[in-house]
């Protein structure tokens, strides 16, 4: 297949790409818009095998193989709790593919400056995210401590870290051979800033640094594709790293941080959070649905603790049960609820929940007042009022949903533990609070059960 003929196809790619995207940015089309992105990356792995300088097929097909088989055992076995982390490790392997791909386009003979330095970019930013993202990964699993780490001196030797990794990138620019020792000083200096980048961000910030990772997977793949003279592989990197940085920085807007907040607050003095004392008023099961069955007009506010729960489905249920009963039935979402961007709408687009009943925090906080009955399911630090009224709090200042506004505050969750941040709640000691102890799911079941006897 001829160059004219290959880039024609990309283009059709590329169109792919955006229409998919734009329709992924409804709840009603995402699943059309990933179809259609999916088509759009079929064609352009298809053409690219079209290509006449591909010398050998044997070990691409071993790794379409390879990659089939563990996308497919993927997409059935990790579960949506397991989501955040999939994605964390998915934007890894998006790095080291990057940095792979640079590193074998330094055996191309005849590479321009240029392509050097995008050679150059696509190994750095790719071994950044590779060893940033798998960091994430440990602290999303919580296989190691979720809170930020931080140690004397770290400023200094990050910044030393840094402009090491700089002298040494410039040094192999100015001889960009394969077996270059500044090459292999770049690989190990960026996978070690890959590290530190990430160790001093705590649990809380994870949605946001998955945010950002994604966006760097992307920049490292347009990289790659300058590096090897691939069109399809510039548009479809440039597109991930730009839809990144703006996710990013709306889920920044949404914790009323900046980007270098989140990224370095971990190396300042950490606040510690005044200490929360109060009385828990306990509820059954009998006793909330008598409150929900005389409610007008209920807000579920999902968190982490609906997925851990897998609860998703029997909320919905409760949800019709509640309609039918009169109810007016909302879910009200925070845009860095559960541990990555969109967990809970994945979630309860999953159960069914019709998109219209999904309130953003922005329009729900408004009507909260008038709110009968607001159900928090494994949520805590979205609706933590130690944001609003607590200046010594690590997440002051954060926009929360401010479920303590409700009639009433139903908070369902296993113990009186806090949350991914560790910050404690004063919500749960609220006049008009109650505490549904025991597992979400269970929980909701009984009230359901409640209903239907």
């Amino acid at each position: 297949m001829s160059i004219e003929l290959i880039n024609i196809w990309y283009i059709v790619a590329a169109a792919l790409f955006i229409f998919g995207l734009k329709q992924l940015g409804s709840p009603a089309t995402a699943v059309r818009g990933n179809l259609l992105s999916s088509v759009g990356m079929f064609i352009a792995v298809v053409v690219t095998l079209f290509n006449q300088e591909i010398l050998s097929f044997q070990w691409i097909i071993v790794a379409a193989v390879v990659g089939a088989i563990i996308g497919a055992v993927a997409a059935q076995k990790v579960a949506m709790t397991s989501m955040p982390e999939m994605v964390a490790l998915f934007n890894g392997s998006g790095g080291i593919a990057s940095l792979l791909v640079g590193w074998a386009a330094l055996y191309n003979v005849g590479n321009t400056t240029f392509t050097d330095i995008t050679i150059l970019l696509s190994i750095v930013i790719g071994g950044v995210t590779f060893t940033g993202s798998i960091l994430a990964w440990g602290k999303l699993s919580e296989v190691m401590v979720s809170r930020a780490v931080v140690f004397g001196a770290q400023r200094i030797f990050n910044a030393a870290l840094l402009i090491a990794l700089i002298v040494c990138s410039v040094l192999f620019c100015m001889d960009p051979a394969v077996d270059s020792p500044y090459l292999y000083a770049v690989i190990g200096l960026a996978f070690l800033f890959g590290v530190m980048a990430v160790l001093p961000i705590g649990g809380a910030d994870m949605p946001v640094v998955i945010s950002l990772l994604n966006s760097y997977s992307g920049l490292a793949a347009c990289a790659a594709g300058f590096a090897i003279n691939n069109n399809i592989l510039i548009v479809a990197g440039s597109m991930v790293g730009a839809a990144g940085i703006i996710l990013t920085n709306i889920m920044c807007k949404a914790m009323n941080r900046s980007l270098a907040n989140v990224l370095f607050s971990g190396f300042g003095a950490v606040k510690q959070a005044t200490k929360v004392e109060g009385e828990v008023k306990p509820i059954n099961t009998e006793d909330a649905f008598l409150i929900l069955e005389a409610a007008q007009s209920v807000t579920f506010v999902p968190g982490y603790g609906m997925a851990v729960a897998q609860a998703q489905h029997v909320v919905r249920e409760l949800g019709e049960l509640l309609e039918g009963n009169g109810a007016e039935v909302t879910y009200a979402i925070h845009p860095v609820a559960g541990r990555m961007p969109g967990h809970m709408n994945v979630l309860l687009a999953e159960a069914n929940v019709p998109y219209d009943q999904l309130i953003e925090m922005d329009d729900i906080n408004p009507r909260i007042d008038n709110i009968d009955v607001a159900v928090v399911i494994g949520a805590n630090d979205v609706v933590n009022p130690a944001a609003r009224n607590d200046e010594n709090s690590p997440i002051y200042g954060m926009p929360i949903i401010n479920v303590d506004h409700a009639r009433t505050v139903f908070v369902l969750k296993r113990s009186m533990a806090s949350g991914f941040s560790g910050v404690d709640n004063p919500l749960f000691f609220g006049e008009n609070t109650r505490m549904l102890f025991g597992d979400a799911k269970e929980s909701i079941s009984s009230v359901v059960a409640e209903f239907k006897g």
